[in-house]
């Protein structure tokens, strides 16, 4: 019943981790014809996999575990999901209920353990003869099959009791031999609404001339808002601010270097860089100073755009939200703005624009003469980035180094923002690898790499990934951030020392492995890496830590 549900939700594939109780789950998902299955060891590089499927597909992921411990690993990727609207299908194998709490093996309380960050719990009881029981436990699992794919979607929990025996298999060889208890539930797609047509003219009347617009676009799936954006970016006082990780390709029309830009302007609390409105579309935003710079403004309009369900004051000026998908609310706007005259463009545009181009240049013009440093070596990685490749970060300095320079060659960008650890970066990446047919390069620091060292273990890394190591002797981040960078207990508490051997890792799991240690041999590490079809790889760029933070301060402190 449950593989035949999950084919029919759209679900076609599935990461399952061994085990004795969850063994009828994994045969299940594994015979069934239309579900392509993965095994992975340890479930919590095992969910992150998934999470990188989900997101790189906008499909359904399953993911199948035995009881006890096992479904806890699965916590961080399915909290990075409920943050990033990612739909996982996260299916724990259980006891059942009357062996709870009986000092049994592998016994936890587990319905309830992702409380906070799932969209729902649905507990199923032991199969039994009973047909109530049976269309009940069916109801359950189309109900939550269809929640996670509604409205905004996101993880759910379908926790499974299974009784002894176990390994013993039924007669039934089709789902159609179930008949009414493989009945699917269909939820009709939703239309995609907006706000009524009144309250968008007016909408659209209050983002005219003399109005200063600001788009602020944060963490969101590639593909539906290009051109919509585009043509807003086009008007006299529209100006678009975007992140790497919203995959929006608006280099040339949008403000990509947010951090860099703000840093370039001498006064952004004055005219005419104060905007009057701010949209914000997608999820959370990674920079720490444009955040700032909105808190501090004394008076602005916030209009969230986006099917949260809480208001999302990140700025604490929240004073309009649009409940409804970013498209239907953008598009509609546009429309409306479109039969509008245009005017000759606004001192707000032009300024913003002009401190983009600056900020951009002088990035460039400083990574030409900086020592080598994390900064010299980002700069050279982007400048040598491939079209249409795929794009992943881990969290920390890479998204921050990432967005300094031009990404607009990457085919998408993604980093795990939703909860932003550091945890599953290099498994989210392979998830999302297998899911294309275009290479995918993951820049990360050493830290995160020995965090989630699990992950060079996959069975099923295609050949095409890279990862780009950034091994600057621990936690670089630690080095430049106020709260840490001056304390005497910083190199061993925070940068923290990383046992890191990734050459003889390498040699281990099957990678090609590529080292540089000055800016003549990471051109030349880049070339092999970008040729390399045989087999995954791993570039490790060395440098030095202290010196790259002072690199980026300087940076960042110069105006």
């Amino acid at each position: 019943m449950l593989a035949s549900l999950l084919s029919r939700h759209g679900v076609g594939e599935a990461v399952v981790s061994p085990g004795s109780r969850n063994a009828p789950l994994v045969v299940a998902l594994e015979r069934h014809p239309d579900i392509n299955t993965r095994v992975v060891i340890d479930e919590r590089s095992a969910g992150f996999i998934a999470l990188g499927m989900a997101s790189a597909s906008q499909c359904p992921v399953a993911l199948a575990c035995t009881s006890g411990t096992a479904p806890l690993n699965y916590g961080p990727a399915v909290a990075e999901a409920f943050y990033r609207a990612v739909p996982l299908i996260v299916i724990t194998a259980d006891r059942p209920e009357e062996w709870i709490d009986q000092d049994d093996s592998q016994t936890i309380i587990q319905p309830g353990i992702y409380s906070n960050f799932i969209k729902g719990t649905f507990d199923i009881p032991v199969e039994s003869d009973e047909p109530d029981r049976m269309w009940m436990i069916n109801r359950r699992m189309n109900d939550a099959l269809s929640l996670a794919t509604h409205g905004r979607p996101g993880p759910v929990h379908i926790n499974i009791r299974l009784a002894e025996p176990l390994g013993e298999e039924c007669d039934v060889e089709t789902a159609d031999d179930f008949g009414e208890l493989s009945r699917l539930v269909k939820t009709a797609a939703p239309t995609t609404p907006s706000a009524p047509d009144d309250v968008m003219e007016e909408l659209a009347n209050r983002l005219m001339p003399p109005a200063k617009v600001l788009i602020l676009a944060g963490t969101m799936a590639p593909g539906f808002l290009d051109s919509i954006l585009r043509e807003l970016s086009r008007r006299p006082n529209i100006v678009v601010m975007q992140e790497a990780q919203s995959n929006l390709h608006g280099y040339g029309d949008f403000i990509t270097n947010i951090d860099a830009t703000l840093r370039q302007v001498s006064d952004i609390y004055s005219f005419p860089y104060v905007p009057d409105i701010v949209i914000t579309l997608g999820g959370s935003v990674t920079s720490a100073i444009v955040k700032k710079w909105l808190r501090r403004l004394p008076e602005v309009e916030h209009w969230s755009v986006g099917e949260h369900e809480n208001g999302v004051d990140t700025f604490r000026h929240l004073s309009l939200r649009l409940p409804y998908h970013p498209w239907a609310v953008m598009s509609g706007l546009s429309l409306k703005i479109r039969k509008r005259n245009n005017s000759e463009t606004t001192a707000f545009k032009t300024a913003w624009k002009t401190a983009s181009a600056n900020a951009m240049t002088r990035a460039v013009e400083f990574a030409a003469t900086a020592p080598w440093s994390d900064f010299k070596a980002m700069s050279i990685v982007m400048a040598r980035f491939p079209h249409q490749w795929n794009l992943h970060l881990s969290n920390g300095t890479s998204v921050r180094y990432a967005q300094l320079f031009d990404y607009s060659k990457a085919n998408s960008v993604n980093c795990n923002r939703g909860v932003s650890g550091i945890d599953g970066c290099t498994s989210t990446a392979i998830g999302s690898a297998c899911m294309s047919s275009m290479p995918t390069m993951l820049i990360t620091g050493d830290m995160s790499m020995q965090y989630d060292i699990g992950a060079l273990a996959t069975t099923f890394i295609p050949r095409q990934f890279k990862i780009v190591v950034l091994n600057n002797g621990g936690g670089g981040i630690f080095r430049f951030i106020r709260s840490t960078r001056d304390l005497p207990e910083l190199e061993k508490y925070f940068a923290a020392e990383v046992r890191l051997p990734l050459k003889k890792l390498a040699a281990a799991y099957g990678f090609k492995y590529i080292s540089a240690e000055n800016a003549d041999e990471l051109t030349a590490a880049m070339k092999k890496l970008v040729s390399s079809n045989s087999s995954p790889v791993i570039l490790e760029i060395f440098t030095d830590g202290t010196v790259s933070a002072n690199v980026f301060t300087e940076f960042f402190n110069k105006k």
